[in-house]
């Protein structure tokens, strides 16, 4: 579109030719990849820089097999083929950076003293985040296969034990395999979103 400056090529990788994989092939996800993918989306906006999002990579083995058994029946197969698995999690413990991440205010920790308070913004900040990262998972070529469906709770105790950490989404990433598309479902449009207070 003329309205956009992004180009439409980049347009197409992002947004109109951008699936949800069901599929993927066997070629790696490197370490490198991923290092380019979040120096990227780390610029991502959230509240007083709070920047609450974790990521922690599943690849092949013992840890792959951990993770496969807390999913649901639907998302096992593919979260266990998938090159990589990223498990994208809130550190409620966030406020303890704020001296590094928001240094203009002494007392930004301390806005943050509430248990429950904390947990709710760790959990909005790093789910704006997460949008980040699925576009910057695009932007490396790469597909990917964002699930809620997982028992949160299992999870927690078998990757984030003694940690602060709350599970959000898991994401499988790669390039796309065999059939890896459903078809693509309607869209509302500008019409029915976009109101004029």
């Amino acid at each position: 579109m003329t309205n956009l400056i992004l180009s439409p090529d980049a347009q197409d990788l992002l947004f109109r030719e951008a699936r949800t994989a069901n599929t993927f092939s066997d070629e790696p996800v490197s370490d490198e990849q991923i290092h380019a993918i979040y120096d990227l989306v780390k610029y991502a906006p959230t509240a007083m820089n709070t920047q609450p999002l974790r990521i922690v990579l599943v690849r092949d083995g013992e840890p792959r097999e951990r993770l496969v058994k807390h999913m649901s029946e639907g998302n096992r197969e593919k979260t266990a083929s998938a090159p990589l698995v990223a498990i994208l999690a809130a550190d409620t413990d966030f406020h303890d950076h704020l001296v590094r991440t928001f240094p203009h205010f002494a007392g930004a920790r301390d806005l943050f003293a509430d248990d429950e308070a904390r947990e709710q913004a760790a959990r909005f900040n790093a789910t704006l985040q997460i949008g980040y990262f699925l576009l910057g998972v695009r932007a490396a070529g790469l597909a990917a296969g964002p699930m809620g469906g997982f028992d949160a709770q299992g999870l927690e105790e078998e990757f984030f034990e003694g940690t602060n950490l709350k599970a959000l989404l898991v994401v499988n990433i790669g390039k796309p395999g065999t059939n890896p598309w459903y078809d693509r479902l309607p869209r509302l449009s500008h019409d029915e979103v976009v109101i004029s207070a």
